[in-house]
């Protein structure tokens, strides 16, 4: 199993669309392998079509206002003592979150395709919130699955969506997070893929939906090389890139243009979450050696109850409470170019407390958990070691839970 270079990492699959043979493919009822070869020959198409290209790059541009920040913690580096510690700030962008790049290449593609209204599911409500915004942009209509107790704990975003006109359908079945709204989003789906374009917010599911995510994404890491090489005049050596990882669409946008770098020279690392410090469950199969399974349309490692059954994970970070991960980071995990770890929930509240008291950003829960590894890590390393983390969300959205569990929020 090798990562083959000059090739996206999104294309190394074989002819069923499987990433070493092992993970990802298309598993999918039978009514859905018609839209789903419809999309994949349309996005092969697109990809390689300048004019669409040019209004990818131009809503980007434009509407999400890129590049986003990339900036240098003074105060935190200072602090920590050790390697410098550096911040992609993509949630500076009307969004507030990485999810805008595939809501907005998603409703392009809708339109190209002739749909008149995009469906997804949402955890922490980004997704939802920046397809809702994205959908009332280009006229299209929006429906938006969310568990009972997401929405119960990410009103502010519900607000968002409905603001912008989306219809959100609550799910009340299963542990009433992601997952299950995943699940609603897609057997939707199967009754409407006439009409309704999907739109899945992580490199998760059938493998299309994984490479358009991931195309989407990429353009943190698009952004990223050419701000490195402003600033060093080169891409340096010594450099830690370091993400959350729950889908994990931010960590391979993040990643992406970097995979073919020597590890030594440019190391990915990922953090999952590993639930609350005295709890049981996590939302961690990469750092728990989860086994393979099948969920939402592709294999990938789970976490399972011993009989096999997809169990119920924890966090209170909505946006990486999934029980499942990419494909695409499972083939990283099993090449050894990223490496994964997990922080708690009580590891990614201090992370956020001294960030945001220390410098002018504000992370939500799922990037602070990136964050505790970096304040880890810094200490141990020198000073020509660069420690760089994708700030991926804004603390608004969480500005209720960090309320209630340090008695404080500063925005």
């Amino acid at each position: 199993m090798k990562i083959k270079k000059g090739i996206p990492l999104i294309d190394q699959h074989d002819k069923n669309g499987m990433w070493g043979g092992k993970f990802g493919g298309s598993f999918v009822p039978e009514t859905l392998k018609k839209p789903i070869e419809d999309l994949t020959k349309l996005f092969a198409k697109l990809r390689k079509d300048k004019s669409f290209i040019g209004e990818r790059d131009y809503y980007f541009k434009n509407y999400v206002g890129a590049p986003t920040p990339f900036i240098r913690l003074n105060n935190l580096t200072d602090h920590l003592g050790g390697a410098q510690i550096w911040a992609k700030v993509v949630s500076e962008n009307p969004g507030t979150a990485h999810k805008v790049y595939a809501s907005l290449v998603h409703c392009l593609i809708a339109k190209r395709a002739g749909k008149k209204y995009v469906i997804t599911d949402t955890g922490a409500g980004m997704q939802g919130f920046n397809l809702a915004m994205a959908a009332k942009k280009f006229g299209l209509k929006c429906k938006i699955f969310m568990g009972l107790r997401d929405f119960q704990r990410q009103q502010s975003n519900v607000r968002k969506m409905k603001k912008y006109g989306a219809e959100v359908v609550t799910v009340t079945s299963g542990s009433q997070t992601l997952v299950d709204a995943v699940s609603e989003c897609m057997r939707y789906w199967v009754a409407n893929c006439q009409s309704a374009h999907m739109v899945v917010g992580s490199t998760v599911g059938p493998n299309i939906f994984v490479k358009i995510c991931g195309w989407a994404a990429s353009q943190i890491s698009r952004e990223l090389k050419v701000q490195l090489k402003k600033e060093f005049g080169r891409v340096p050596n010594k450099m830690k890139l370091i993400n959350c990882v729950g889908g994990g669409s931010s960590a391979y946008g993040f990643w992406s243009e970097f995979i073919e770098y020597n590890k030594k020279q440019v190391q990915l690392i990922g953090v999952e979450a590993g639930g609350s410090k005295n709890g049981k469950l996590h939302a961690a199969p990469l750092t728990n050696n989860s086994k393979l399974g099948i969920l939402h349309g592709a294999k990938a490692y789970c976490i399972q109850d011993s009989d096999g059954q997809i169990s119920e994970t924890e966090s209170l970070s909505s946006g990486l409470d999934y029980p499942s991960v990419s494909p695409l980071h499972c083939f990283l995990k099993d090449t050894g170019r990223a490496s994964y770890t997990s922080a708690t929930d009580e590891d990614a509240l201090k992370a956020y407390e001294l960030v945001s008291r220390l410098e002018n950003i504000s992370p939500s829960l799922e990037p602070s958990h990136a964050f505790h590894t970096a304040i880890s890590l810094a200490p141990k390393l020198n000073k020509d070691s660069l420690l760089i983390v994708n700030s991926c969300g804004h603390s608004r959205k969480d500005a209720e839970i960090i309320k209630s569990r340090l008695g404080y929020y500063t925005a």
